[in-house]
């Protein structure tokens, strides 16, 4: 297997990097990963991963949750709920930030399509890029919608549209300077990239260390915090405009994560951690399991 190995920072370039721990994936295949961190800038991430042609067996599970419908199991089902009262307010959310009621949006790393379909049938221009062929089936067999592989983003014209999404995408990037850098291009002036993704420096990966289910080693790639996404995005003419709490998501993977350092009663515990991180959030977005991050192109 060819894998990918960093021996400087992929953000600031320092050789300041070292080991923090391994973590299992819990997930898939039950194999380890080293999370390393800069000492530079703060930036974690997860060493040796399997290149772009290798990674796409570690999401082959009819379990994975953003690549299917499953509602297998408790805490899955509490995903759906969860789902389901996220897509309205994320779509507020976008209305509010962008001022408009309909206009040109981009959902890159769509799933099976849900967030997008909602977007469209509110009155948007929405284009949706997926790269899991299996999602990409789901959504056009449940809504008619039709989502283009991810060689589509090229196709996209400069300063095209007002918002790009990506909910829970960013971590998995393998090139994210690549990534960066076609957001700058496609987003109007006055565009905004809303990115959503998990917190490593948040209540919950502080407490669970190398059980925290969202290190999901070795799907997701990076393991940002509010300073090194925002250090990434200035790097590329962005600025940091605003950042929100998922209020939701720190009892989600609390319960994965008590399930996966095996403990009994997993479902209560994760509860209650679940809910100090929510008192927690309440007055420091930065505790959040998951922030959503509102970048603005740099005048």
């Amino acid at each position: 297997m060819t894998v990918i190995t960093h021996d400087k920072c992929p953000l600031c370039k320092s050789s300041a990097i070292k080991k923090r721990f391994a973590c299992v994936d819990e997930f898939a295949t039950g194999e380890q990963f080293d999370i390393f961190e800069c000492t530079a800038c703060g930036l974690a991430f997860t060493q040796n991963v399997p290149d772009e042609k290798e990674i796409d067996r570690y999401y082959e599970s009819p379990t994975y949750i953003s690549h299917s419908n499953t509602s297998k199991g408790f805490v899955n089902r509490v995903y759906h709920i969860v789902r389901r009262i996220m897509l309205q307010k994320k779509a507020r959310k976008v209305e509010m930030l962008t001022g408009l009621k309909n206009g040109r949006l981009l959902d890159y790393g769509a799933g099976t399509g849900h967030f997008a379909r909602l977007m469209e049938t509110r009155g948007w221009s929405v284009t949706a890029i997926e790269k899991n062929g299996k999602a990409r089936e789901l959504a056009h067999k449940e809504f008619g919608f039709e989502m283009l592989p991810v060689e589509a983003l090229s196709t996209i014209k400069d300063k095209e549209l007002d918002v790009v999404t990506m909910w829970h995408v960013m971590e998995h990037i393998q090139e994210p300077d690549r990534m960066w850098d076609e957001l700058h291009r496609i987003l109007g002036d006055k565009g905004i990239a809303i990115i959503a993704v998990p917190n490593s420096a948040s209540y919950d990966a502080l407490k669970y260390k190398e059980h925290w289910a969202a290190y999901d080693v070795p799907r997701h790639l990076w393991h940002f915090t509010p300073s090194t996404i925002a250090q990434w995005g200035k790097k590329h003419g962005f600025v940091l405009d605003g950042q929100y709490t998922m209020p939701f998501d720190g009892f989600y993977i609390s319960m994965l994560s008590e399930q996966y350092k095996g403990s009994r009663l997993h479902t209560i515990r994760g509860f209650w951690s679940g809910f100090k991180g929510w008192l927690l959030q309440c007055s420091s977005s930065s505790a959040s399991s998951s922030i959503i991050y509102v970048f603005r192109k740099r005048r």
